[in-house]
C-alpha cells in the first residue's frame, strides 16, 4: 500500500508525507511544482496537473491505495471579480471529477481523503458551527468546495469511502497567505484595523494537527463522513491581534472599524474590479465562526494540539526570520 498525495508539494501536502515517511510509509506525491524540500529524498514524485486526464492516467494507483486529495487554489492571491469562477472551478470541481473518474474508471482504488473549506457554510447560523450546518457558500471558492462535496457524496453512493474535512485556516511555519498584510502592519509599527470591534471568536487550525486528523481517518478506515477541522477554545480577534503585537515587541495598536461601512467600501472596490480582500473574506470578518470539534473527537479520536496564539506567533517569528 501506499499514500498517494494530490497537492503533495504544498503547505499540507508536505507536512503530510514528512509524517508518514516518519511511520515508514510509501509516498507518491503529485503536483505541478516541486520544490528543493529535503523531504523528496524519501518519497516518490510526479509531475501532474489534475485538470489533465491523460496526466492522470499515468500514475500508478493499486487498489489498497489511499488517496488525499489537496490540490486546490486558494483565496490569496485575490482574484477579481469577473475570473474567479473559472479560476476556482477548474480546479477545486472539474479537478476532483477528474480524479475521482480516474479511480473509479482505470484503478480498484476507493479510499479518498479530501480537504475542502469551513466556507461551504457561509454565514454562521449555529455557534459552534456542526458539520450538519447548512452550506450556503458565500462566493466562487466556497461554491465550487461545496460543489465537490456534492459530488464526492455522489461517489460514495458508487462504492468510495471518500472522508471530507472542512478546515478553519490552515496556519504554521511558512504559510502566510491573508496573514502577510497583517504581519507587515505589525513590523512596520502601524495600525492593525479590525472589521467590526474585535469581539467576535477567531479559529486557526495548525498544519500539524491537519495532517495529524489525516491519520487518524486512515487508522478509522476512511469512513465516508464529513469532520470539521479546528483548534480548541479560541480567542477573540482583539486578544489574538494584541497578543501578537505585544509578543512581536511592536508599536501597533488594534483599531475597530465599523463593520458595515467597511464592507460597503471593500465591495465598492470588488465591483470596479480593484478587490483588496475576497468578499467570502470580509462578508464573515466580523462574525464569529467557530466549528465545533465534537464529532472529530468522538468518531476519530482525535483533538487538536496546537493553540491559536501560539500558532500565530510562530508564523509571524517564520515570517519575520524566515533562516531560523
Amino acid at each position: 500500500m501506499k499514500h498517494i498525495i494530490t497537492g503533495g508539494d504544498g503547505f499540507l501536502g508536505t507536512e503530510l508525507a514528512k509524517k508518514l515517511v516518519a511511520r515508514g510509509e510509501k509516498v507518491l506525491a503529485l503536483d505541478i511544482k516541486k520544490t528543493s524540500s529535503p523531504h523528496y529524498d524519501d518519497i516518490d514524485f510526479m509531475m501532474i496537473d489534475i485538470t489533465d486526464e491523460a496526466a492522470l492516467a499515468t500514475v500508478p494507483v493499486d487498489d489498497d491505495d489511499i488517496v488525499y486529495h489537496f490540490a486546490a487554489r486558494l483565496l490569496v492571491p485575490i482574484i477579481k471579480r469577473p475570473d474567479r469562477h473559472e479560476y476556482f472551478f477548474s480546479v477545486l470541481y472539474e479537478g476532483t471529477k477528474n480524479l475521482l473518474d480516474f479511480l473509479e474508471n482505470q484503478t480498484g482504488c476507493r479510499k479518498v481523503i479530501y480537504y475542502t473549506t469551513d466556507m461551504v457554510y457561509g454565514h454562521t447560523l449555529e455557534n459552534p458551527r456542526p458539520e450538519s450546518h447548512e452550506r450556503i457558500p458565500l462566493g466562487p471558492y466556497g461554491d465550487a468546495k461545496y460543489q465537490s462535496e456534492l459530488l464526492c457524496e455522489e461517489y460514495r453512493e458508487r462504492g468510495f469511502n471518500i472522508t471530507l474535512f472542512r478546515p478553519r485556516l490552515i496556519i504554521g511555519p511558512g504559510r502566510l497567505g491573508i496573514l502577510e498584510s497583517l504581519f507587515k502592519l505589525i513590523d512596520k509599527n502601524l495600525p492593525v484595523p479590525t472589521i467590526g470591534g474585535g469581539r467576535n471568536f477567531y479559529q486557526f487550525i495548525s498544519v500539524s494537527d491537519c495532517a495529524d486528523i489525516c491519520l487518524a481517518a486512515v487508522e478509522k478506515g476512511v469512513p465516508n463522513e464529513a469532520y470539521n477541522v479546528g483548534s480548541l477554545n479560541p480567542p477573540t480577534v482583539r486578544k489574538l491581534l494584541s497578543t501578537l503585537i505585544k509578543s512581536a515587541g511592536s508599536k501597533s495598536i488594534v483599531v475597530p472599524t465599523p463593520a458595515f461601512a467597511v464592507k460597503f467600501v471593500l465591495g465598492l472596490l470588488d465591483k470596479i474590479n480593484k478587490p483588496l480582500l475576497d468578499p467570502e473574506q470580509y462578508l464573515i470578518a466580523d462574525e464569529t465562526c467557530i466549528l465545533s470539534m465534537e464529532k472529530a473527537k468522538k468518531e476519530l479520536d482525535w483533538e487538536p494540539k496546537d493553540d491559536d496564539i501560539e500558532m500565530l506567533i510562530a508564523a509571524y517569528d517564520s515570517w519575520k526570520n524566515p533562516q531560523s
